[in-house]
């Protein structure tokens, strides 16, 4: 089925002054499989919300020009009819489960629709079997890392066949193992003949896939390029329009002579930070937790690595006092650690992103807060409400506020997920910031060019446990082997 944008334009306000997207243009033919890239704040989940039908039949505003699905204008057919031909996986696969369980999601979708018993049933064997999912069955969504909640939300879309695939950021929490294991998937829904439409960061993985790119920025599909084209303009020039690497094989690998020195200094063991018997279950059959001693450099940078559903954030949360027994949540508490969520929507709690900062000081500091605010290209949304931001700079509120927090150890759970690459840089000097000033800065991550920008240490945890521990310096290939399971 094909999709024409033509003439677009929306506000979430009757003010087209401050219109997301402006008189935009595009087509997408049956079977295509195009990617939407840009900066993070663009508009590029606002395009998401016009073919899925969320705009204008959910998030009101001021919407011009023509949304067709075929023949058809989305504001002339119901939301129940554009679902039949379009299926959506959200930037944030909560908003889209009505189960606590993880098998009656995956069938909810064909419930949904009538579809007899007998055919839900083969569509789920289907599903499990193509997304690897027999770890996952009959499990509580609750107990699931992000990673493997965004394969239970692919999986219940793919489920009902939609003739459309809407992606929105479908890699943001996943490990690059996964990452491949989904570019499998959109290979073969690409095969079936279905249109797909991704918006995507992370571009390494689509580069064998996609049709097109089309490049978002102020609004406007201001460029197109085939992956071919964009990766031989080589990755300065995707740095530069803010975007990911287009092959994972480009990152530098090597250290140089000069950091190898400066790294080999700052790698001389100093003092450490012990935890110990850090162990966790959510149920006696599903042990998450089994860490006898862990140690994290003092004043340094580690990084935690892992497939989805190691454990990571369940580390993440006993560290900071979240889970864990009363001892280990009043040892987190004597240390002082601040986590910055995986799920940022959870730690939002102000009328404007101003008030966000402010309200992590011990002692309010406006012009300390906004400096902040600046430092991650926030400055200019300060009164705005964080809710009402894109997914990318949601995140960067969160971290806003664990830097304004000024605690010793500070806790990043995911923190580039939704983030182009210019925001990943300013990540980074902000966590090398905090370490220069002698905080201790945990990341976990599967982010590879965060990494490798950012990090001295690195941690791989597997099935609860710590499988490896190395400095980066002299690591580098070691890592990128590990990040993608080919060890």
């Amino acid at each position: 089925m094909n999709i024409s944008l033509q003439n677009v334009s929306f506000s979430y306000t009757d003010d087209m002054e401050k219109a997301v997207l402006r008189d935009l243009n595009l087509e997408i033919h049956s079977g295509e499989c195009v990617v939407l890239a840009g900066e993070s704040g663009c508009g590029k989940t606002t395009l998401s919300k016009l073919l899925n039908g969320l705009i204008p039949h959910y998030n009101h505003g001021n919407l011009q020009g023509k949304v067709l699905l075929g023949d058809r204008e989305t504001k002339d057919m119901s939301l129940a009819e554009i679902s039949t031909v379009v299926g959506s996986v959200f930037q944030n696969p909560r908003s889209q489960f009505f189960n606590i369980n993880t098998t009656e999601e995956l069938a909810f979708g064909c419930e949904n629709r009538a579809i007899p018993p007998a055919e839900i049933r083969e569509r789920m064997d289907r599903v499990i079997q193509d997304f690897h999912l027999e770890s996952l069955v009959d499990r509580n969504i609750f107990h699931l890392s992000g990673g493997e909640k965004q394969r239970i939300a692919c999986a219940s879309v793919a489920a009902t066949e939609p003739e459309i695939f809407v992606l929105d950021e479908p890699s943001a929490n996943l490990d690059l193992y996964t990452i491949g294991e989904l570019q499998k998937i959109i290979e073969l829904w690409k095969a079936k003949g279905k249109t797909i439409f991704i918006v995507e960061h992370r571009l390494h993985y689509l580069r064998n896939l996609a049709t097109r790119i089309c490049y978002l920025k102020d609004g406007r599909i201001e460029r197109e390029f085939t992956p071919q084209e964009l990766e031989s303009k080589g990755p300065a020039f995707t740095a530069s329009l803010g975007l990911r690497c287009m092959n994972l094989n480009t990152l530098e690998t090597e250290d140089s002579p000069a950091a190898a020195e400066k790294s080999a200094a700052n790698n001389e063991k100093g003092e450490v930070l012990t935890f110990e018997n850090l162990t966790f279950a959510y149920q006696k059959k599903f042990p998450v937790l089994n860490i006898p001693k862990l140690e994290l450099p003092k004043g340094k940078i580690t990084a935690l690595i892992g497939l989805n559903g190691a454990g990571k954030s369940t580390l993440a949360q006993i560290l900071c006092g979240l889970q864990g027994s009363f001892k280990q949540k009043r040892a987190a508490k004597k240390l002082g650690t601040y986590l910055i969520m995986q799920d940022v929507n959870h730690q939002l709690f102000t009328e404007s992103v101003l008030d966000e900062v402010l309200l992590s000081m011990e002692e309010e500091n406006e012009d300390q807060a906004f400096e902040i605010l600046k430092s991650l290209n926030l400055g200019d949304y300060k009164d705005e409400h964080p809710l009402s931001l894109s997914g990318g700079q949601k995140q960067r509120v969160a971290i806003a506020s664990g830097v304004a927090c000024e605690r010793d150890v500070i806790v990043f759970d995911e923190p580039t997920s939704g983030l182009d690459y210019k925001q990943m840089l300013a990540v980074s000097k902000i966590l090398k910031d905090l370490a220069a000033k002698g905080k201790t800065v945990f990341i976990i991550t599967h982010d590879p060019e965060l990494i490798l920008e950012s990090c001295e240490h690195i941690i791989q945890l597997d099935h609860g446990k710590i499988l490896d521990a190395f400095p980066l310096s002299g690591n580098r290939k070691k890592l990128l082997q590990l990040m993608l399971r080919t060890h």
